[in-house]
């Protein structure tokens, strides 16, 4: 899923190439995509774009006379700029705003259709579609300690949770915590404040590395490479891989389609964290550390 530094670059890329520019078509082929009835993509045709906004994990197209079109991309949602003469790309196409001098297009892989597209009037229902997270970038030390122990829940879901945190989801939570040397499953409640004031800064220190990063990947372009699973990521996505810090296997748990990446040294003291269906089917036969892991494995 695109997170807070994907959707800045993508949303300076559509600022340089929408606004200003008025809409001549908008073709919705994606049949579960459009969520609303009321406008219809009839009444933002021949509307101007006044601007690109962000609203936690949405991108917002601000057409004149507070007209909006509410993309969020979920998990394979993405968006390509075309050449106004070219065919969007067959199946996964499931938005095409067309404009005289080229096409924006979202696009959705796969066989489950997620994403969603909303089109607003007004900005009262506008606000509406805000989770009402905090800006992760904007935000001091005190703000930020506040917010995450207004909620008790552990770390990495106070970090995506976008009620509490603007952006941020599975990869960059993990990220943020391999940063900081707190484990995921934490809770908030018992953070002491020397912890709280390291996960601030780690959180804004990776949140704006990686935005440098896929700034100069882009080139003041539109991002064609939005992936969750990068190369250069030292935690989500590495389980198995070595830890560039200290070495040892990143570690992970499981839970329904999401998974948390972890180093168990780093992090959790060597403790390895129970994967809820690993931890049925071995029960007492879990083992508690990295090492013990590793003497099983050996057999």
């Amino acid at each position: 899923m695109p997170e807070l530094p994907d959707l800045l670059v993508y949303r300076e890329a559509m600022v340089d190439a929408l606004v200003g520019r008025q809409l001549r078509a908008l073709q919705v082929p994606g049949v579960a995509l459009l969520r609303t009835v009321s406008p219809s993509p009839a009444d933002l045709v021949g509307r101007t774009i006044e601007g690109i906004e962000r609203i936690g994990k949405r991108l917002v197209l601000v057409f004149e006379d507070e007209h909006f079109a509410v993309m969020h991309l979920m998990v394979a949602g993405r968006l390509r700029w075309l050449a106004a003469d070219a065919r969007p790309p067959g199946r996964i196409a499931q938005a095409v705003f067309r404009f005289d001098h080229g096409q924006l297009v979202l696009t959705e892989a796969g066989k489950k259709r997620r994403a969603r597209l909303h089109l607003v009037a007004g900005r009262k229902a506008l606000v509406e579609h805000d989770p009402g997270g905090l800006e992760p970038l904007e935000i001091d030390g005190p703000t930020f300690a506040t917010a995450l122990r207004g909620r008790n829940h552990t770390l990495k879901r106070a970090l995506s949770d976008p009620r509490i945190l603007s952006g941020i989801g599975n990869a960059y939570s993990d990220e943020i915590l391999h940063r900081a040397r707190l484990s995921p499953v934490t809770w908030t409640s018992r953070l002491d404040d020397d912890a709280m004031t390291r996960l601030h800064a780690a959180t804004q220190a990776v949140l704006r590395e990686w935005i440098e990063r896929l700034r100069a990947e882009a080139k003041r372009g539109f991002p064609n490479k939005v992936t969750a699973f990068r190369p250069d990521m030292v935690a989500h996505g590495k389980h198995g891989e070595p830890c560039a810090d200290c070495g040892q296997a990143i570690q992970r748990i499981v839970y329904a389609s999401r998974e948390t990446n972890y180093c168990a040294h780093c992090q959790t003291g060597g403790k390895l964290l129970r994967d809820r269906a690993l931890s049925r089917l071995l029960r007492g036969d879990w083992p508690r550390t990295v090492e013990e892991l590793e003497f099983r494995a050996r057999g």
